[in-house]
C-alpha cells in the first residue's frame, strides 16, 4: 500500500478493545430456527372443520394474534438477526400490531430479504383451504371469493364439502422487481379459456398471478422502485381495493394477503420511480440501517460467515483482527471514494473475513501450523473478494480504482485499530532503527517460528506485541508483530511495499 493515497478520515472515537485474551473455540453460532411441521390436521369436510372449533380470520389478524402471543412468551422474534432488537424490530412489530402492509427501505447488505421471510414465523402453522381441483386459489372454507369456491359450499353440504391444508412455510412468495410483468404478478386473460368459452370479463378467463395465488398469504416485492409503473398500479389497486383488474376488466375479489416491500432509499426516494399513489398506501416504511457499533458488525461477520474454525486445520482470529476487518467496511461508509448511496453490505465484511480465515488455514495446511492465526499479510488477498462489492463514488474517486481504494481503506483500519491498541510512548525509537537501515520481510507464507528471528534486530517491536495480546503462541506473536508494523506504516512513522508476495517495511526518510 505503499504510495496509496489514505481517505480524509472522518472517523467517530471507537471505544477500545476490551477483550485481548487469547483462546481456541469455535464460533457460537445462535440457533437457526427451524420448521419440523407437525402432522397435518385432521379435518377432511367442511362439517369435521367447524365441529373442531376452528375460526376464520384474516391474514393479517392472524400476523396480529400470534406477534401478540410471542410477545407474551418472551420469544425471540427474529432469531439471528442482530443489532436491531432497539430499533428495527420494535417498527416491526407496531405494523404487524397495526395491521400494516410494510416496506423495508435500507442500503444493501442490511437483511431487508431476511426480516421479509421471517414473517411467515407468525402465521399459523397449518390453515384448510376448500379443497377445489384446478383451483390456483386457497380458499377460505367459511369465506370463498371464487365463484368454484363460493358454489361448491352453495351447492353442497357441509359434510360433501372437502378440506385440505395449507402449511405456512408454502403461504409466502417473493419476486424480484426487475423483469416482473404485470402477469407474473397480477395475472394475464388466458386465450385458451377463452376459446373454451370463458367471457373477457369473467375469472374462469384468467390465469392468476402470485398475488391472488398468494390469497391467506404474504407476498413480498424485492426492490420495489425498479418494478414497471403498470405492475405498481395493479398493486395499488390491491392496496386499495383489494381486488384485481385485468386489462380492464375488474375481477371483483375481497382478497386476503400481506404484502410487503423492499426498497433503497437512494432509488425509492427519487422522483417517479415509485407512484405517488401506491407510497401512500404502503402502511409502514421500517428503516434499516448498517451495525451502529464495532461489536455489533463483529458478532453479525462471524454469524453470517458460517465457518467451523475447529477440524484438522484449526484457525484461531484474535480481536484485534477481527477489529480491523470491521473496520475496513466502517471506513468504506464513510469514504469519500466510495458511493454512500450504494451502500457497503454486510457481505463485503463477511466475504473479508472468510477469505482471511482461508489465507490463514492455508498458510495453516502447507506450513503444518496449528492453529493458524490470521495476520494483516493475510489482507493481501482481499482484492478478489472486494471486487464488485465496492461501488467507487466517480465523482470523489479521483480516477482511483477499486484496488487502490481497498489498500487506502484497509490502511486506514489498521491505522484506526492500532490507535486504539498501542501505546505511542517508545513508538519513535522503533521507527528510528528503521531509519538507520533496517529492513523487516514478512508474508503470508513466512512460518511463524521465523519471527523470532526477524525481530532480532528490533529488539524493542517484540515486547510490544505483548501489549496488543500477552499469548505466547508463535503463531500469534507472529500476528501481533505484523499488526504492529502495519500500523506504524499506517500511522506514516515507516515506508512499506510489495514484491513477489512478500511485505518488505523498512523507512525511506
Amino acid at each position: 500500500m505503499n504510495g496509496s493515497p489514505h481517505p480524509a478520515s472522518h472517523a467517530r472515537p471507537s471505544p477500545r478493545l476490551s477483550n485481548l485474551d487469547f483462546r481456541i473455540s469455535k464460533i457460537t453460532m445462535p440457533p437457526t430456527p427451524t420448521s419440523s411441521p407437525t402432522p397435518t390436521p385432521t379435518p377432511r369436510t367442511l362439517a369435521d372443520l367447524r365441529a373442531s372449533g376452528w375460526t376464520s380470520r384474516s391474514v393479517k389478524d392472524e400476523l396480529r394474534d400470534n406477534l401478540t402471543a410471542a410477545l407474551e412468551r418472551g420469544d425471540d422474534l427474529f432469531p439471528g438477526v442482530v443489532g436491531y432488537e432497539n430499533t428495527v424490530v420494535p417498527e416491526i412489530v407496531l405494523a404487524v400490531l397495526a395491521g400494516h402492509d410494510m416496506l423495508f427501505l435500507g442500503e444493501k447488505g442490511q437483511a431487508k430479504s431476511r426480516l421479509m421471510r421471517m414473517l411467515p414465523r407468525f402465521l399459523d402453522e397449518w390453515i384448510p383451504y376448500l379443497d377445489i381441483p384446478g383451483c390456483p386459489v386457497h380458499e377460505d372454507p367459511e369465506r370463498p371469493i371464487t365463484g368454484a369456491g363460493q358454489r361448491l359450499v352453495r351447492d353442497h353440504g357441509p359434510e360433501q364439502v372437502p378440506i385440505a391444508w395449507w402449511h405456512r412455510d408454502d403461504r409466502y412468495a417473493e419476486r424480484l422487481a426487475p423483469g416482473t410483468k404485470f402477469a407474473d404478478v397480477i395475472g394475464e386473460i388466458d386465450p385458451a379459456r377463452v376459446v373454451g368459452g370463458a367471457s373477457l370479463g369473467d375469472e374462469e378467463a384468467i390465469h392468476f398471478g402470485l398475488v391472488p395465488r398468494m390469497h391467506r398469504g404474504i407476498f413480498a416485492m424485492n426492490e420495489l422502485p425498479d418494478l414497471d409503473e403498470l405492475v405498481q398500479t395493479g398493486l395499488f389497486n390491491i392496496l386499495e381495493e383489494r381486488d384485481v383488474q385485468i386489462r380492464g376488466y375488474p375481477v371483483s375479489f375481497e382478497l386476503d394477503v400481506a404484502l410487503v416491500f423492499s426498497a433503497n432509499p437512494s432509488t425509492f426516494n427519487r422522483s417517479g420511480k415509485v407512484i405517488p399513489q401506491l407510497k401512500d398506501r404502503i402502511g409502514s416504511t421500517i428503516r434499516t440501517h448498517y451495525p451502529t457499533d464495532r461489536d455489533t458488525g463483529i458478532g453479525i461477520t462471524r454469524q453470517e460467515a458460517g465457518i467451523d474454525l475447529g477440524g484438522p486445520h484449526p484457525v484461531v482470529v484474535p480481536p484485534f483482527m477481527d477489529a480491523v476487518v470491521e473496520e475496513i467496511s466502517v471506513a468504506a461508509r464513510r469514504s469519500p471514494y466510495v458511493d454512500h448511496e450504494s451502500g457497503v453490505s454486510a457481505r463485503f465484511a463477511t466475504a473479508n473475513w472468510r477469505a482471511m480465515v482461508a489465507s490463514a488455514r492455508r498458510r495453516g495446511i502447507v506450513l503444518g501450523e496449528s492453529p493458524a492465526v490470521p495476520r494483516i499479510s493475510d489482507l493481501a488477498h482481499l482484492h478478489a473478494t472486494a471486487a464488485g462489492k465496492l461501488e467507487l463514488d466517480l465523482m470523489g474517486s479521483h480516477q482511483m480504482d477499486e484496488r487502490r481504494v481497498l489498500e487506502a481503506l484497509i490502511a486506514e483500519a489498521v491505522a484506526t485499530v492500532f490507535r486504539e491498541l498501542v501505546d505511542e510512548d517508545g513508538l519513535e525509537s522503533i521507527a528510528q532503527a528503521f531509519g538507520e537501515g533496517v529492513r523487516i520481510e514478512v508474508g503470508d507464507l513466512v512460518p511463524s517460528s521465523a519471527y523470532p528471528a526477524i525481530m532480532e534486530r528490533i529488539p524493542d517491536l517484540w515486547p510490544r506485541a505483548r501489549e496488543v495480546n500477552p499469548a505466547g503462541d508463535p503463531a500469534v506473536r507472529a500476528s501481533c508483530v505484523e499488526f504492529l508494523l502495519a500500523g506504524l506504516h499506517a500511522t506514516d512513522r515507516i515506508s512499506r511495499s510489495e514484491r513477489f508476495g512478500r511485505t518488505i517495511y523498512e523507512t525511506d526518510r
